[in-house]
């Protein structure tokens, strides 16, 4: 039982990375593998910070900062420099590989004996339940706060550069400014996933990021799918079902590791789970044409 609700738990952290690719794809339509990268910068400014005893809080706010910072350049090369998304992305996720190194100084810092968010409030005596309880309250803000931000008209021109970028820019509206702020949101929220899941395991680690893009696409594309059968257009709600993609996706993996498929797999099952995600719609689209 301990193991599913480890499980739950990285699901909540893993979260807020979720968000961020939910940003970047679902709301601007652009494929930003900037993610991996900024994911273990979160995790390194965290793990470096929190060994030389800085405030929990002014940890997480340089996090979120070095993550956005990323997502800004990322965003200064498409649109300035006119390079596509895609390859802004992997330029930028692969100079952040080098600068993660740089920061942490070795290849992994422990984190034993620092202090933790999941250690702020107690309401359980046991450990695992009472970082569920925090994990599930800090989730509840950043969902709140996040619905907020996108229903202000701020948000709705954000919403809008994704869908029309010829209307919005006829309303007059900087369609680049926008993807600049929208990549710089999304990795800061992925920074900041990787400032729990640091405080989870306990250690931060320089290559924890590979392939985390494809947990956030996998948790997306569930929570897109659940949209589509349940009809929902809130976006509230879909920041919901991207949580719940998340929680999905890590009890997949969960139950993989359980039924004795080897560890050293788990990025295979991983890539499999997220191909058969993609390919399912697809596949019954053209069963349904012939």
């Amino acid at each position: 039982m301990t193991f599913y609700l480890q499980a739950l738990q990285l699901s909540l952290c893993l979260g807020t990375m979720c968000m961020g690719v939910f940003i970047s794809m679902k709301i601007f339509n652009i494929p930003d593998i900037t993610t991996d990268g900024s994911y273990t910068l979160g995790a390194a400014v965290t793990a470096v910070l929190l060994s030389q005893h800085v405030p929990l809080i002014l940890v997480m706010l340089a996090s979120i900062a070095a993550g956005a910072i990323g997502g800004m350049l990322t965003g200064l090369i498409h649109t300035v420099l006119r390079i596509e998304a895609l390859l802004a992305g992997i330029l930028v996720m692969t100079g952040l590989y080098s600068i993660n190194l740089v920061i942490l100084g070795r290849s992994n810092i422990p984190l034993i004996g620092t202090s933790s968010i999941f250690n702020l409030i107690t309401v359980f005596s046991a450990e695992i339940s009472n970082n569920l309880v925090v994990g599930m309250i800090f989730i509840i803000a950043l969902v709140t706060l996040l619905t907020f931000v996108l229903r202000t008209d701020f948000g709705i021109a954000m919403r809008a550069t994704g869908s029309s970028e010829s209307m919005v820019k006829a309303l007059g509206i900087n369609n680049n400014r926008m993807k600049i702020i929208g990549l710089a949101m999304a990795n800061g929220l992925t920074a900041l996933s990787g400032f729990l899941v640091s405080q989870f395991q306990g250690f931060a680690d320089f290559n924890m990021g590979i392939g985390i893009v494809i947990v956030g696409l996998g948790s997306v594309l569930i929570a897109n799918a659940l949209k589509t059968w349940l009809n929902i257009k809130s976006i509230a709600a879909q920041l919901v079902l991207v949580i719940l993609g998340s929680l999905i996706f890590q009890l997949v993996l969960a139950l993989t590791l359980a039924s004795g498929v080897d560890p050293n797999l788990l990025k295979l099952a991983t890539a499999v789970f997220v191909l058969i995600i993609v390919a399912l719609p697809r596949v019954s689209s053209a069963l349904k044409k012939k």
